[in-house]
């Protein structure tokens, strides 16, 4: 029971301890019936997961197992709150249930018994009108550990409304542009398998054809706005932030009650793996954003997240949730709908030089940052020149010259992003792609950018200095390489 002042020590967060993202009988490609699948006991399978059981409890069953401990006292720095800590046995009877659950079929392990259950990813297309062939993405995902009111339900309800309110633009005769896909994963809390695997599915069609993947999972959680995207989607979502109402602020619109909190603009990057914009970014290159309200809510995963909670201190009149779906459906509109994609690459150059700034604070002189200023200033150009090129073609007159020469630089924007990606992936980890955004390796890692170089870091304090310092240079040159990629891509000349 928690108590009205926020109490919530009998809650039970419960979580996976899977490591990584996707189905783990299918790791590296996408899970299909009658398709390749390794076995519960293969090698590849077990090292997704911790050697030995694990179960989560409530602080109070915490405390309860922490007061029977007998034996010597605690060093102070081991106590916990609880009086009469002792460093001795007691006995715990522990009973657990592993389940691993995979995108064509699941298998649930407890007491030697193996079971299989399918799970189900959901689409609903609005084809585009005159650029079918390019797919805008609005996705959440729909299983939750217990009620869910706010994970993932908050957003579900959300992305419901907009399929409402696109449903009512399109019984008026309106259609986009580009194709709106809505996407409603499964599996998600047990590492983003339904994303994962449909993307590993269409890979080649979403790296030719996806212009943007927009994620929102916990929608609400408690008051404040939250924004993690790629930056070249900062200035759109600056944009949209005006003109949705705040709903918190009288007279206010979220642009306004949003900078005001944080002293400016305030947007994250995306290289934690917590939700389903991993794969799109992370996997396939694919520009992506993540949106919500609130943040550390005291429920999260526990039982306690439940329509109770909402009404009561999540959002008790549920005007979050109406922003959040305005700006969420208004942000897919404009990527769907305008001529040219509102996408701003001065501003990726911008905080690639932010990133390259800090990366240098961290090396010492025997590994050179060179390489990245380089190729930034190189990227910078190119971006400018696609500004210049955008006020050229808005003065275009003749239509039919004009929409190639959109579709050619549009196609251009697009695929910039997965120019970020290398074939080979991260040394150990080569399921990630993207050579700028992505989890670093070590948790510790002061790196949340770069996550190659971050590795070889880590990697380099476990080798000879010079072998190590070799490691950490290689991979800054393939971040450079990457950024030198996306330049050309920008510029769409060989030469």
């Amino acid at each position: 029971m928690y108590t009205e002042g926020g109490g919530f020590s009998s809650g039970v967060e419960r979580g996976t301890v899977m490591k990584g993202a996707g189905d783990p009988l299918t790791p590296g490609w996408a899970a299909e019936e009658a398709g390749e699948s390794l076995g519960p006991a293969d090698v590849e399978v077990l090292r997704r997961f911790p050697g030995i059981p694990s179960m989560p409890i409530s602080a109070d069953n915490a405390e309860a197992i922490l007061r029977s401990l007998e034996g010597p006292r605690a060093p102070p720095h081991w106590r916990w709150k609880v009086g009469g800590l002792g460093a001795g046995p007691t006995m715990v009877n522990f009973s657990y249930q592993v389940c691993v659950h995979s995108s064509e079929e699941a298998f649930q392990i407890s007491n030697g018994e193996n079971k299989v259950a399918k799970i189900h990813n959901i689409f609903a297309e609005i084809r585009g009108r005159e650029e079918p062939d390019r797919y805008v993405l609005l996705g959440n995902h729909r299983d939750a550990w217990t009620y869910g009111a706010v994970d993932p339900n908050s957003g579900t309800a959300a992305l419901l409304d907009i399929a409402r309110r696109y449903a009512l633009l399109l019984s008026k005769g309106w259609a986009p542009r580009r194709t709106i896909i809505l996407c409603s994963w499964d599996a998600e809390e047990f590492g983003m398998i339904g994303s994962t695997e449909w993307v590993e599915q269409n890979l080649a069609i979403l790296g030719s054809r996806a212009v943007a993947y927009l994620n929102v999972d916990c929608a609400v959680q408690g008051p404040g706005l939250f924004a993690s995207a790629t930056p070249q989607l900062d200035d759109l979502i600056v944009e949209v932030t005006k003109e949705i109402k705040d709903p918190d602020s009288e007279g206010m619109n979220v642009y306004q009650s949003w900078t005001a909190a944080n002293k400016g603009i305030d947007i994250q990057r995306l290289g934690r793996l917590d939700s389903d914009f991993a794969p799109f970014l992370q996997h396939a290159g694919v520009p992506s954003l993540d949106l919500y309200y609130g943040e550390d809510y005291p429920v999260y995963h526990t039982a306690f997240d439940s329509y109770d909670w909402m009404i009561k201190y999540g959002d008790p009149q549920f005007h979050r949730h109406v922003a959040i779906a305005g700006m969420w459906g208004l942000l897919a509109l404009r990527l769907a709908d305008d001529p040219i994609l509102p996408f701003n690459y001065s501003s990726y150059a911008a905080q690639l030089q932010v990133h390259t700034d800090a990366l240098g604070k961290l090396l010492d002189s025997s590994v050179s940052i060179h390489p990245l200023v380089k190729s930034i200033e190189k990227f910078a150009s190119a971006a400018k020149l696609v500004e210049e090129e955008i006020k050229k073609l808005k003065e275009v007159t003749d239509d039919n010259l004009s929409e190639l020469k959109r579709r050619s630089l549009n196609d251009r924007l697009m695929l910039a992003e997965r120019a970020f990606t290398d074939a080979d992936g991260l040394k150990g980890r080569q399921w990630f792609k993207h050579l700028i955004y992505g989890p670093p390796d070590d948790p510790k890692s002061k790196l949340s950018f770069f996550p190659g170089i971050a590795d070889a870091i880590t990697r380099a304090s476990g080798m000879a200095r010079t072998e190590g310092q070799t490691a950490v240079q290689h991979e800054v040159w393939r971040v450079a390489r990457a950024i030198q990629r996306a330049a050309n891509v920008l510029r769409g000349e060989l030469f």
